[in-house]
């Protein structure tokens, strides 16, 4: 039996904890989120391996996406496998279009058996809508310029503005 918390990503706390069976798919586990948090479990999701400090890491998509041969699904993830440990951790992504995004944790393991999915714990509403991302990267102009230096900024200088050029000539 595993108990696993979910964090869904908002300002207010909306928790759930949830105890699964450790042989269940992710699937099922996708399912049973889905569920917890008032979703019916119709729309394209993804979990993604993580460090301990949250760093998102390799997709494990519902879906096979591989064209030839076994790609990994949540249908061929076991959770005792996939989560081996105390403190393992998943991102849970449900709904491409309003990126519903959760954090997933193992918080207690033990050999009680368990046949069916029970929410142990519910705390918050969920919002009416998806709260919205602000994805951030670094600046690569900083970056490449402490990098290289001046290099590529001399050979782009050379070239005219392209207001003056005359493109009907070709």
């Amino acid at each position: 039996m595993y108990k696993v918390r979910v964090i869904l990503d908002t300002k207010e706390d909306v928790i759930r904890t949830l105890m699964v069976s450790e042989n269940n798919s992710l699937e099922n586990l996708h399912f049973d989120i889905a569920k917890s948090f008032g979703f019916n479990g119709q729309e394209m999701a993804s979990f993604y391996r993580t460090d301990e400090d949250w760093n998102q890491g390799e997709e494990i998509p519902l879906f096979n996406m591989v064209e030839a041969g076994e790609g990994v699904s949540m249908a061929t993830c076991i959770l005792n496998e996939t989560l081996p440990n105390m403190h393992d951790k998943l991102i849970y992504v449900y709904d491409f279009l309003q990126m519903w995004t959760f954090y997933v944790e193992v918080i207690e393991q033990s050999d009680e058996a368990v046949t069916e999915t029970k929410m142990i714990l519910s705390i918050g509403q969920v919002p009416e809508e998806a709260p919205e991302k602000e994805f951030k990267a670094d600046d690569l102009s900083t970056n490449l310029d402490d990098e290289f230096g001046d290099e590529f900024d001399d050979e782009f200088n050379d070239f005219e503005s392209l207001d003056d050029f005359d493109f009907d000539n070709y």
